[in-house]
């Protein structure tokens, strides 16, 4: 008896001994898992950051190829390679040789500040008037480097533009990453940006636009943005957001002069959010702190510019920050906002009386006589979007896909709102289960801003540049992403599957099926844009600018087309009468002096206006005086008959009239009283030289 009650003891002390060592097992396990769990998650990022940089890269290296194919960059003399710089964009790099051809960085700066060697008979300040200082970094960069070294100047600075790029692509790829959660998000919104090359961006025919300099840190802000509002991130990656969120606002507004119109449309968005009580409070103030911020450094860096104080962006966060102090209703504070727009500078009226026109006066132009308004609007930038953009977006299967996103996503959202006004509370821990992907601040933020953008871009074809790159990455983040598909299963209430093991299948097939498709369909036509040499030389221009190198005096003056006169500064250096530049009204009212020659005036008034901007030779166009165009609305030669008075209809048809013919044709002519102003000095197909006497000979 005694042995059977030691023999049992033992077996209960084994089994507790036994017990405490397999609870102990598991909570080591437990301790274990998230320290796996952690490990696994920094691979995945680690894996999705090299995708980015690869993608980025190699975007890159195939625009330089690319680039390189077309104009046959590498095998041409200087000057041609400057000529390729085209719509009046080569006058930037101007400015970029001008500051490395300067004895130091300091002196150029203080020259740029006071040049009176670009537009003849003034003193501008072009860093202010232009937005260089994309240009003064590049060149600061480039002497302290001591590239000269080794690399050219016009690489250096063509590279920087593709590293630019780099950067765009790669901050699409990780916003649609943090928007789905998976990486392969990215992959499908880059490969749909690279497809759709010619509608998102410009960089293949002017490098140095602004907007190609401006539009990588906007993405960049953007992708900060979206990571800031998510509410799934810790401290330390919400700091990191916010951070470069400010920079990259502050850059934006820097180098690029129409970029507080952007970040007004984005502030709308950001508007609407707040409003419906969407995102914390606590950010908004955060994000009102980085745009104020950022409007007063952009503000002091610009030399005071009366512009800034004057955007409606601020306009925008004045009405804002008033309505969330006196805590008023959203009608009250968008009226607040519209009476503080109106008792701003009215420098942007001229913007929102273009609008008004291009919305509401379809049936032409000619109801407005002023020829900076209708040069303006027959800019190609202000044009409605031909359908081949969204038949180039339907073939590549991103706009359908896109539709269902955005069908689901505003969907969604509006049920979010609809709960927020009933005063049911957001949820901030959303599982896939719940199917609300509505209820993501961030998503909410990209529903609006897709909508806004895309709004202006049917109405302005120019905002495509700006709305199509996040088409593309809008699509890719739904396709893949597991909570649009729940979301759709909810709704539908399907049971005979379940929801989240098919969403997580389709999540990943639907993006597989779509990838393979592209790379079937267009890798052999990117590869073959890669391997084909393309032809683009221009002989005219070519011999024009080497007869102003060779013949023409150092401190000759030239008028003619903003774009002609762009490529002559340039590549020779000569003071011009106008710049291609639109944001500037005394500018274009220079330009419509100079377009004069092609209007039906006389040779002493041509004369009068020439000599009035000290003028020593006019170049004058074949491409515009015999403009032919289906539409007559745009060309130059009628829109200044019909600031002229020149105009007469009959039976619905218009015919330009006037005792006097059109001046570039009648001067080819050779007689007088033409010849007693005007002597020609150079001509070809495409251009006619002529310099403006100084003394007047009378010749019959």
């Amino acid at each position: 008896h005694t042995e059977d009650e030691l023999s049992t003891v033992g077996a209960e002390d084994n089994l507790q001994q036994k017990d405490e060592e397999d609870h102990s097992c598991q909570k080591q396990e437990e301790s274990s898992r998230p320290e796996t769990s952690g490990n696994k998650h920094l691979v995945r990022v680690f894996f999705g950051c090299l995708a980015a940089v690869a993608c980025g890269m190699l975007y890159a290296g195939y625009l330089s190829t690319y680039h390189d194919r077309k104009f046959w960059f590498s095998t041409r003399q200087e000057l041609e390679r400057e000529i390729t710089f085209q719509a009046g964009s080569g006058l930037y790099y101007y400015y970029y040789k001008r500051m490395l051809a300067a004895p130091s960085f300091e002196r150029g700066f203080y020259e740029l500040m006071i040049d009176n060697r670009t537009v003849a008979g003034q003193t501008i300040n072009a860093v202010e008037r232009l937005s260089l200082y994309p240009e003064l970094i590049t060149s600061y960069i480039y002497r302290v480097t001591g590239s000269q070294d080794f690399v050219e100047p016009i690489y250096f600075y063509v590279g920087t533009v593709f590293g630019l790029q780099a950067v765009y692509v790669t901050a699409l790829f990780v916003c649609s990453w943090v928007l789905s959660g998976t990486w392969v998000a990215g992959m499908l919104a880059v490969a749909w940006y690279v497809i759709n090359r010619p509608d998102t961006t410009k960089v293949d025919h002017a490098i140095p636009l602004r907007d190609n300099w401006a539009l990588p840190y906007f993405s960049c802000q953007v992708a900060a943005l979206t990571g800031f509002l998510s509410n799934n991130i810790s401290s330390a990656t919400e700091m990191f957001c916010y951070l470069t969120m400010s920079a990259t606002t502050f850059i934006f507004l820097l180098v690029w002069e129409h970029s507080h119109y952007v970040l007004f449309i984005q502030g709308l968005c950001l508007f609407l959010l707040d409003s419906f009580d969407l995102v914390p409070s606590r950010k908004m103030a955060d994000i009102h702190k980085v745009y104020l911020s950022s409007l007063f450094l952009a503000y002091l860096f610009q030399f005071q510019n009366p512009t800034l104080l004057s955007s409606p962006l601020l306009s925008l966060l004045i009405g804002s920050v008033l309505a969330r102090y006196f805590q008023v209703e959203l009608a009250f504070a968008i009226m607040v906002m519209c009476v503080v727009s109106f008792m701003e500078y009215p420098c942007h009226s001229v913007t929102c009386f273009l609008v008004c026109i291009m919305s509401f006066n379809g049936s032409g132009f000619f109801s407005v006589s002023d020829f900076i308004t209708n040069f303006l609007l027959c800019q190609e930038s202000f044009q409605r979007p031909r359908q081949d953009l969204f038949l180039r977006l339907t073939q590549a299967s991103v706009l359908p896909f896109y539709f269902l996103v955005l069908t689901v996503c505003l969907l969604s959202t509006l049920q979010t709102i609809y709960r927020r006004l009933s005063g049911k509370p957001m949820k901030t821990n959303i599982r896939l289960e719940d199917g609300r992907i509505g209820e993501q601040p961030e998503v909410i933020y990209h529903v609006f801003h897709t909508v806004f953008f895309g709004g202006l871009a049917l109405l302005f074809d120019g905002m495509k540049y700006i709305w199509t790159p996040y088409v593309c990455m809008f699509t890719a983040f739904g396709v893949c992403s597991p909570d649009l598909w729940m979301t759709v299963f909810k709704w539908l209430k399907l049971k005979s599957i379940h929801p989240v093991v098919l969403s997580l299948i389709l999540s990943t097939a639907v993006p597989t099926i779509i990838g393979f498709s592209l790379w079937r369909e267009y890798s052999p036509r990117v590869l073959a844009e890669l391997s084909d040499l393309q032809e683009f030389y221009d002989p005219d221009t070519v011999e024009l600018i080497s007869w102003i190198r060779s013949h023409a005096p150092v401190a000759a003056v030239f008028a003619g087309s903003p774009q002609m006169l762009g490529t002559v500064k340039l590549c020779s250096g000569s003071a011009v009468t106008s710049l291609p530049l639109y944001s500037d009204v005394n500018l274009l009212r220079r330009t419509e002096d100079t377009y004069q020659v092609y209007a039906m005036r006389s040779a002493e008034d041509i004369y009068k206006i020439l000599t009035s901007q000290k003028t020593n030779y006019v170049i004058i166009e074949e491409s515009i005086c015999n403009e032919l165009s289906f539409s007559k609305a745009c060309r130059i030669k009628d829109l200044l008959d019909i600031t002229n008075g020149h105009i007469v209809y009959d039976k619905g048809e218009m015919y330009s009239f006037s005792k006097h013919g059109r001046f570039c044709q009648e001067i080819k002519l050779n007689y007088s009283p033409y010849t007693n102003y005007f002597t020609r000095v150079f001509w070809n197909r495409s251009y006619h030289v002529y310099k403006v006497n100084s003394v007047i000979s009378f010749q019959y």
